[in-house]
């Protein structure tokens, strides 16, 4: 009997080296101060930044669901690591975390360097835009566990926050006003319910031409990162929530006191083209639970800073908090 190699059992490592060699500029662009080494060591390496008085380390992990099989099926692979980053980074902020460093986990069937190369170059690029670095990753070549095809993401965000400036319930009064933060789309929420819709119901393809582009470039739009926009009005923000799944009427109450409730004007909210759609085949109440209906994030502000927050950045007025059971009432 002939011996066997790794490579008859499906895993390559050469394809694995070639992998690291190719994403090493991308990894090294989103490095900053802080990193301490480059690549290839057994673990990332960043230094505390400086000018906390009680600085607390925050953590947040998350992958990018079904999303992926679409990305999977269309070949598209180099924007879902901007959702994997974002999914993470978002909820960061969500208690006042300033993103620092990123890890990430890509599991597949057989390693394809070119494709496992625009999944990373898509992470290196969520990273720049939450100005966070890209310290290290696992990559796990698993025959048997995926088809060859099928991949999986994780993602693990680390943060940095001052102690006193975490607990944002107790910033949250009555007669403060939400600001709805526009999402780019779908996000990486609800698409086992998309593609059960779109594919299954009504017999589409990703090449159908949806609102003059395709469908496949509406549903990939990758979701959008809010840590700029956060950091340039932090001064303003009382609280904030991250629209993911659960939608509005979930997610805001994680950052209400009890005793309070949101009223929301649903006349007020910008729903994007792609909710509008899909609410002629999903009952309201299933839209608002299973997805963002064009709201990314909201934050909570004093009515004297309502003006400067719309100033600086594309956000719009979609309620206020008022005395009531805690909740999300849609008015």
């Amino acid at each position: 009997m002939s011996n066997i190699s790794y490579k008859d059992a499906g895993v390559d490592i050469d394809a694995g080296n070639e992998f690291v060699e190719a994403i090493k500029a991308d990894v090294k662009s989103t490095f900053d101060k802080n990193v301490i080494g480059g690549i290839g060591s057994f673990a990332g390496a960043y230094a505390l930044p400086s000018g906390y008085k009680e600085p607390v380390i925050l953590s947040a992990t998350d992958g990018v669901g079904t999303k992926l099989k679409i990305a999977i099926e269309s070949g598209k692979l180099d924007t879902v690591g901007i959702d994997l980053v974002a999914m993470c980074v978002n909820d960061l902020i969500c208690n006042n975390g300033v993103p620092m460093f990123f890890l990430d986990y890509y599991a597949t069937g057989k390693l394809l360097p070119q494709n496992a190369k625009d999944v990373v170059s898509g992470i290196a690029e969520g990273c720049r835009r939450s100005e966070c670095a890209l310290v290290g990753g696992e990559t796990a070549e698993m025959p048997g566990m995926y088809s060859d095809d099928d991949f999986d993401l994780a993602g693990f965000a680390v943060g940095i926050a001052e102690r006193s400036e975490m607990d944002t319930v107790a910033n949250v009064k009555e007669g403060q006003v939400l600001i709805a933060m526009p999402s780019s789309g779908v996000h990486s929420n609800g698409y086992s319910l998309v593609r059960k819709l779109f594919f299954d119901k009504l017999g589409m393809s990703l090449e159908t031409e949806f609102e003059g582009k395709l469908l496949l470039e509406t549903l990939l739009e990758p979701t959008r990162i809010y840590v700029k926009e956060y950091k340039a009005n932090k001064q303003y923000i009382k609280a904030l929530a991250h629209i993911t799944g659960g939608g509005i009427v979930e997610n805001l109450p994680r950052v209400l006191p009890e005793g309070m409730r949101a009223v929301v004007n649903k006349d007020a909210i910008r729903v994007l083209p792609i909710f509008e759609f899909m609410g002629q085949y999903v009952d309201e109440e299933e839209m608002y639970r299973a997805f963002n209906m064009g709201v990314g994030m909201v934050w909570v502000v004093e009515p004297e800073d309502v003006d400067a927050v719309l100033a600086n950045t594309d956000g719009y007025v979609i309620g206020v908090l008022a005395a009531g059971e805690k909740g999300v009432e849609l008015v």
